[in-house]
């Protein structure tokens, strides 16, 4: 067995943010955005229009600074971490292991978008956009069958596609999924060499994890002024009565959030027999991480970390849940996708059949599976989805403004996820199950 230091020993890293109160920092920038955001606004006639865009682009830079600084690091920290998890985990337990995980990532996906399909039918958020005009539109309102059907017949050719043929072209354009099972495959082949041989890749892997953490500890720095510009810009150049009315979309999008939490909390009690409340006090940190960061994949040492101390999980089992969890269990995001799709559909007037409906719960699974882990791109892969629905993309520039907010609850929600399937996987092929910490 190879022995490798373990990714959790790197959220030292980000100790001195959870110390430092991040989350709080960043509730702050919001408010203080928000006021400075509406101050700029032309409406207020204090600046004229030129100016306050200007202002605003300036305003922009901290956010897109630290993305970049994320997105940069994002492949080489999952591809690394990936393959210690396997390497670690070496068991005949592997391929089953391996399955069953993906069987209930998919499942978990299902139910996410399940839930966004019954709040957002039944509360209608886009009605009262429409009522009010709707979203610009340039492109024809109606679905597009011809798309429906290239899609069903086309479900071959996307799992054949699963297998990247030029893994390259996948890291170099971001397809998050053909770098997963690129890099799965490797880690396997890697448990096929001899300790002897196998030692230089995995000491490489290693370094390659400490740099990238490194990196991100320096980004975080930045959180809480990028979202204080991101919010500034963001009411600086939107009319306040716009960003009001989206504020009831807002709205339904977190309550399905808070009801997909509520269903992990029931799977935690129900097959691990996990008290819900010691089990959200346990994962506090992360969760509060997650939601100052908006990138599930920042904050993978912390998650394995609160796993293994806080949760009792076995470090073999945590190592693999948590990297492939933050690259395609995003369960939030496709809540979100979901509701957006059916939100942008009502405030363009358009009608969604039943096939529609099923079409779009198709897409997004499959959609969700490929969303990089990194703030704003559930809304980068949301176009893909309106696309293939037939739905105009015009609106999403408006979604893109507001998504920094909501980006923050669904991440929450998506490393509660993958630490719920941690505790659940462990029950069933940990090692070492330990009970609950009570601290």
């Amino acid at each position: 067995m190879i022995k490798f230091r373990p990714l959790n020993s790197l959220s030292v890293h980000l100790d001195h943010l959870i110390k430092g109160r991040l989350w709080l920092k960043v509730i702050i920038g919001l408010v203080l955005g928000a006021g400075i955001g509406i101050l700029l606004n032309p409406s207020t006639g204090l600046l004229l229009e030129n100016n306050s865009l200007k202002i605003a682009d300036w305003l922009d830079l901290p956010g897109q600074i630290f993305m970049r600084l994320v997105q940069m690091i994002m492949i080489p920290l999952i591809f690394t971490s990936i393959i210690t998890g396997i390497v670690g985990n070496t068991s005949k337990n592997l391929k089953t292991f391996g399955l069953r995980l993906l069987l209930y990532f998919v499942f978990t996906t299902a139910v996410a978008i399940a839930i966004g399909l019954v709040v957002t039918l039944i509360l209608k958020p886009g009605q009262y956009i429409f009522e009010l005009g709707g979203f610009p539109n340039s492109s024809e309102s109606q679905i597009i069958p011809d798309k429906q059907t290239d899609l069903i017949e086309n479900i071959p050719n996307t799992i054949s596609n699963l297998i990247p043929n030029n893994p390259m072209e996948s890291i170099l354009t971001g397809e998050m999924l053909g770098v997963v099972v690129f890099t799965i495959i490797i880690g396997v082949a890697i448990t096929q060499l001899q300790p002897k041989i196998a030692k230089p890749i995995i000491r490489f892997s290693e370094a390659i994890q400490k740099i990238c953490m490194i990196v991100v500890s320096w980004a975080m720095i930045l959180v809480p002024y990028a979202v204080f510009g991101l919010i500034a810009a963001l009411l600086s150049r939107t009319s306040i009565e716009i960003f009001l009315g989206l504020g009831y979309y807002m709205g339904v999008v977190i309550l399905g959030l808070m009801i997909l939490l509520m269903f992990y909390l029931v799977m935690a009690l129900v097959i691990t027999k996990k008290n819900p409340f010691k089990f959200l006090k346990a994962i506090r940190d992360p969760q509060l991480l997650a939601f100052s960061t908006a990138s599930s994949a920042a904050v993978m040492p912390l998650s394995m970390k609160t796993a293994d101390e806080k949760l009792g999980v076995s470090s073999n089992i945590s190592d693999f849940v948590i990297p492939v969890g933050a690259t395609i269990n995003m369960d939030g995001t496709a809540l979100f996708q979901c509701v957006t799709t059916l939100f942008m559909a009502q405030a363009y007037g358009i009608e969604l059949s039943i096939m529609s409906l099923l079409l779009i719960t198709f897409t997004v699974v499959a959609a969700s599976i490929g969303t990089p882990a990194i703030p704003g791109g559930g809304v980068i892969i949301l176009t893909s989805v309106l696309q293939s629905s037939g739905i105009p993309i015009e609106g999403l520039i408006i979604i893109i403004g507001i998504d920094r907010i909501l980006g923050m609850f669904r991440t929450a929600v998506n490393v509660t996820g993958d630490l719920t399937a941690c505790i659940i996987f462990n029950k069933f092929y940990g090692a070492n199950t330990n009970t609950l910490s009570e601290h």
